[in-house]
């Protein structure tokens, strides 16, 4: 209620609209201190006041309820009216509960796929849903145990939208996580090498250092384990009468995803996660084609073991250990011993004949083809004492050692660098100096008493010469720490390129939640205007004091005019004299 100020006109009428005319006068006189306000009951008078604004408003309903049926046209109308206006608000209320279901699905699935990974293509999501683990066997191995993509991707340092990007396959892509080259063999040909790009490199380094090396390989395996090498895979070999060399065909090219991921499920992790593991290891057959200025890989057979990735020299040491052991076997009931590196597989034996050497590879194919690999036809060499008996590199007729041809073209290049200069010279690949100096390493590994003066030799020449080894810049990005950060789960630099999860979903408005929300903006707009410019206040006009809430003014057309106007007849008067006027002349 307004006190403390006489009320305008427009005021009164408005307050006597809403309520009535016996209401208002019955609360301004109260209001004005001429009825009491602060009676227990209400008084006759007033009680009749109220019960007539009641009736009064009731008898108006009435009126318009029977204004809006007394036409049939027009009730039907009404009634139409009102279905609709019904059925837009159902609708309305549909589409908002419709929307909110929606958002409310998709914010679910949001948050699942920040843990979860449901699909990597065609026909790789089944596996996905099976997440028991063997914890027995892990432990037993000092494996991690982890059991869920999540647990896999925060090991690795990465999120799961990054392991989902590194393992997802596509029949057709525009992204390819590995780099193809080739390099010649030594036998003649090319040897194709995919060399893994450095995001996925990363999480290869983790599973090799974490899961790979840790799982334990037989005593025939030497290459790529610590501690073996060449000169290890030699010694058993030396002083034998016989010595059989085979090679395995395409050997990390036929070992393909399903036996890689055998091979994880073996060491007791989950389904979920051998696969995923299964895929950052292996590669799809693809090839290169260019179609307007965009390079596509097209999938051209399934996925194998790459030749370059790091690794893959221990997933075939692991995959080939139930191979060592049958061949190993085969070969002591011939009275023969069997070591192998990477895919070359050795025999000797102190005395055989041309009988025994025969079941020895006619068993050794018969192992292998079982186990779904093949031997090289051209590669198997059957060496006996009399000739030079070499194994992976390395002579073992009597001691371990080097090709002597190949030791006295060294010895001599090493003369000549000494008298003329290295200008000129060149021994295999590679810058000079270097070259060198990583077979004089060679030679002092397989036979130290030769090795030694050379190394020294070659140290003297790069004094000579002032040529300084090239020393490798210790960057985060270099081999030793980009491998040691990836291992201990660690971005390798600070910046690291992270993959971006999805947007979060947001919810649809319908057309009224988008006209509301404009006309809220618009509003806004309109009171921050106003804010920032506000109008000057205007001087309140004093109301003349004989005038009166209850005085008798006149309308605003009963209004006299203001002294010195023209009155309205003369007004009405010329107009109907200008009508005569032109209706004669038309005439």
């Amino acid at each position: 209620m307004i006190s403390g100020r006489k009320l305008t006109r427009d005021e009164v009428w408005k307050r006597i609209r809403e309520t009535s005319k016996q209401d208002f006068i019955l609360a301004e006189m109260k209001r004005l201190g001429f009825w009491p306000d602060n009676s227990a009951e209400p008084t006759l008078a007033e009680s009749f006041i109220e019960e007539r604004k009641a009736l009064q408003e009731k008898l108006r309903t009435v009126s318009r309820d029977l204004a809006k049926v007394a036409t049939p046209e027009l009730a039907l109308k009404q009634l139409h009216k009102e279905r609709k206006q019904a059925a837009l608000v159902k609708r309305e209320e549909t589409r908002r509960k419709h929307n909110a279901e929606r958002f409310r699905r998709a914010t679910d699935w949001h948050a699942h796929q920040q843990q979860t990974i449901s699909y990597l293509g065609e026909g790789i999501f089944a596996p996905l849903a099976q997440k028991a683990l063997d914890h027995p066997r892990l432990a037993g191995q000092k494996l991690p145990l982890i059991g869920s993509a999540a647990e896999l991707a925060a090991a690795m340092g990465i999120s799961v939208n990054e392991l989902r990007f590194l393992c997802y396959q596509r029949d057709v892509s525009t992204v390819s996580h590995y780099q193809r080259f080739s390099i010649p063999k030594k036998s003649g040909g090319e040897r194709v090498i995919s060399a893994p790009m450095p995001r996925l490199k990363r999480a290869q380094y983790w599973l090799l250092a974490n899961i790979l090396e840790k799982a334990a390989v037989t005593d025939n395996a030497h290459g790529f384990v610590k501690q073996r090498n060449i000169v290890s895979n030699a010694l058993p070999h030396v002083g034998k009468a016989v010595v059989v060399n085979l090679d395995l065909e395409n050997f990390f090219p036929s070992i393909s995803y399903p036996r890689v991921k055998g091979i994880y499920r073996q060491l007791g992790y989950s389904e979920e996660v051998a696969t995923l593991c299964a895929m950052l290891s292996t590669e799809p057959a693809t090839t290169a084609y260019e179609l307007d200025g965009q390079r596509y890989f097209v999938k051209t057979g399934d996925a194998q073991l790459p030749q370059g990735a790091p690794t893959s020299p221990a997933i075939s040491n692991l995959l080939c250990r139930r191979l060592d052991k049958r061949l190993r076997g085969a070969a002591a009931k011939l009275g023969f011993i069997y070591t192998r590196y990477a895919d070359d597989l050795t025999f000797s034996a102190p005395t055989a004949d041309g009988r025994t050497i025969r079941q020895l590879l006619w068993r050794v194919r018969k192992i292998i083809d079982a186990e779904g690999l093949k031997v090289h036809p051209a590669k198997t060499q059957v060496m006996r004492s009399h000739q030079r008996q070499e194994v992976t590199g390395v002579v073992v007729n009597k001691h371990p050692s080097v090709c002597r041809e190949e030791l006295k073209k060294f010895r001599a290049l090493l003369f000549q660098i000494g008298k003329d200069g290295p200008d000129g010279k060149r021994w295999r690949e590679g810058s000079l100096f270097n070259s060198i100096e990583g077979y004089a390493n060679f030679v002092a590994m397989v036979n130290p008493a030769k090795g030694k003066p050379l190394q020294t030799q070659v140290a003297e020449l790069r004094r000579k010469y002032k040529v300084s080894l090239q020393s490798v810049a210790k960057t985060p990005l270099s081999p030793e720490n980009f491998r040691a950060a990836a291992a201990a789960g660690k971005a390798p630099r600070d910046h690291w390129w992270k993959a971006q999860p999805k947007p979060l979903p947001v919810l649809e408005l319908t057309q009224e939640e988008r006209l509301e929300l404009k006309r809220k903006e618009k509003a806004a707009r309109a009171a921050a205007e106003e804010a920032a410019n506000p109008k000057p206040a205007r001087p309140a006009a004093s109301a003349p004091a004989s005038r009166s809430w209850n005085t008798a003014q006149p309308r605003p057309e009963q209004r006299q005019p203001a002294s010195g106007g023209t009155p309205t007849w003369v007004w009405w008067l010329v107009f109907v004299l200008i009508w005569f006027a032109v209706r004669a002349i038309t005439r």
